[in-house]
């Protein structure tokens, strides 16, 4: 089926391009998007490219992972302790074809080196999937420690299960430890692809850089934000609204951004920060502390702090007065 409205074939379109004789100059147009294309092939840095990383591959790449670390909740659910060792195992078996083709396309989009070199992104794929796959039992570990926190973290979860089912919180999470490991790799592009599908479906940004300790809990997740040198200590709980972002880049002497510097707040054990509170600059949370709801942070707290906003004015009227 034609992606286009009959119309649009049959030239019933208002506003169609039109050339000076009054002809579609779909010719012309056709020319400049290609010249233009940020895709143009004659770039240094894409030398080495192939075929790009395939989003849709990558997304479902994370699904698969996903019926692997809760396996029952995800994918086949009937499952009893002898079919789960063989779901689990037919299913890393696929995981690790994709994945070494889905890394093998990102090394390369980054390769700056002449089409030969590929040989060497090839090598580098097959033992970067190999460091991660090994790395997916501690995930599981760190996943099953974050869903408990959300349950004992929040009274209106029922169960465990609910929380693994319905939180987004949960899902952010998981797809961030599974970006961040392929990050901590050095695997161009696909940690981003993949946080950002997480990020379109829960409305919760977590670059796959920022390091998250154990026990993380997002409740409500929607607006949440986290940069990409972000470090969360352990049992941190942050709710709707929450930004742990950067003041302005330093710049350099020709007045660049410098990029790869520490830009993020560093919370520390133990906080909580409520809604709406935005935390910038690379300022210390200390542990224990509690940041109240649409608080405006851009020093650092020792531990133990309590920053609230001011106490609201109150005014008492009298038999209606002054309303």
């Amino acid at each position: 089926m034609s992606p286009f409205p009959p119309e649009a074939s049959s030239g019933g379109v208002s506003g169609m391009v039109l050339g000076r004789s009054g002809e579609l100059a779909l010719g012309e147009v056709v020319e400049a998007l290609c010249a233009d294309a940020p895709s143009g092939r004659g770039s240094p840095r894409q030398r080495c490219r192939r075929k790009l990383p395939s989003r849709d591959r990558l997304v479902e790449l994370v699904e698969a992972l996903r019926s692997v670390l809760f396996p029952g909740y995800f994918g086949t659910q009937d499952l009893t302790a002898e079919t789960m060792r063989y779901q689990v195992g037919s299913t890393l078996d696929r995981v690790a074809r994709v994945l070494v083709e889905q890394v093998e396309r990102g090394l390369a989009f980054a390769c700056v080196e002449e089409p030969g070199g590929c040989q060497r992104c090839d090598q580098q794929a097959i033992e970067i999937s190999d460091a991660f796959l090994r790395r997916l039992p501690a995930v599981r570990r760190m996943l099953s420690l974050d869903v408990a926190a959300a349950f004992e973290g929040d009274p209106a979860a029922t169960s465990p299960d609910e929380a693994i089912f319905c939180y987004p919180g949960v899902q952010a999470i998981t797809n961030h430890r599974l970006a961040h490991e392929l990050h901590a790799l050095g695997v161009p592009l696909i940690p981003r692809i993949i946080a950002e599908h997480a990020h379109s479906v829960t409305g919760i940004d977590i670059h796959p850089g920022a390091r998250i300790g154990e026990r993380f809990f997002i409740d409500h997740g929607t607006g949440v934000v986290v940069g990409e040198t972000s470090v969360i200590g352990d049992r941190v709980r942050i709710y709707q609204g929450v930004t742990l972002g950067a003041k302005s880049l330093p710049l350099d002497e020709r007045g660049q951004p410098i990029k790869g510097v520490p830009r993020h707040p560093v919370v520390e054990d133990d906080v909580i920060i409520y809604s709406g509170a935005t935390i910038l600059g690379r300022i210390t949370v200390g542990r224990g502390s509690v940041i109240g709801g649409n608080i405006w942070l851009t020093r650092s707290v020792p531990p133990g702090s309590r920053v609230t906003q001011a106490a609201t004015r109150r005014e008492v009227f009298g038999d209606g007065g002054g309303i």
